[in-house]
C-alpha cells in the first residue's frame, strides 16, 4: 500500500492495516530507520488502557481455572495452623512460578527488619 506524505510531514494509516492491527485514535507508533536501507519498521503502541488489558489477559491465560490470591491465603492460615513444619512460603511460591520462567531463588525473610527496595544494583 502507497500513501503520500502531506505538507506538514504526516502520513494516513491505510485504512486496512489500521482494522487489522486494531490501531485507535491515541496510539502511538514507533517508527525505526533501518540501518543501510531505504526502509522504516513501524511499530504499533497501543494506549495504556489496552496495554493494560492485554496484560491482565495474560495472566488468565496462565491460571484461568485458579485464584491464586485465594490459594496462597489458604497456604498461609494452613502454616499459621499447623506451625513451622512446611517448606518456606518463598520456597513453595518460587516452585509454584517455576514453569513461567522465573528461576532467581526468593529469599526467605521470614523474621528480618523490612527495608527499602534497592533499584540501583
Amino acid at each position: 500500500m502507497i500513501t503520500i506524505v502531506n505538507r506538514k510531514n504526516t502520513v494516513t494509516i491505510p485504512e486496512e492495516v489500521g482494522q487489522k492491527l486494531g490501531i485507535k485514535p491515541g496510539w502511538r507508533l514507533d517508527w525505526q530507520l533501518v540501518e543501510g536501507r531505504d526502509e522504516i519498521l513501524v511499530r504499533v503502541i497501543p494506549g495504556r488502557g489496552e496495554r493494560a488489558r492485554r496484560l491482565l489477559g495474560s495472566c488468565r491465560k496462565l491460571s484461568s481455572d485458579r485464584d491464586a490470591v485465594a490459594e496462597l491465603v489458604a497456604e498461609r492460615t494452613e502454616v499459621r495452623d499447623e506451625g513451622d513444619t512446611r517448606t518456606p512460603l518463598g520456597s513453595r511460591i518460587a516452585a509454584r512460578f517455576a514453569g513461567i520462567g522465573l528461576t532467581e531463588d526468593i529469599p526467605e525473610l521470614r523474621g528480618e527488619a523490612p527495608r527499602p527496595a534497592d533499584f540501583e544494583s
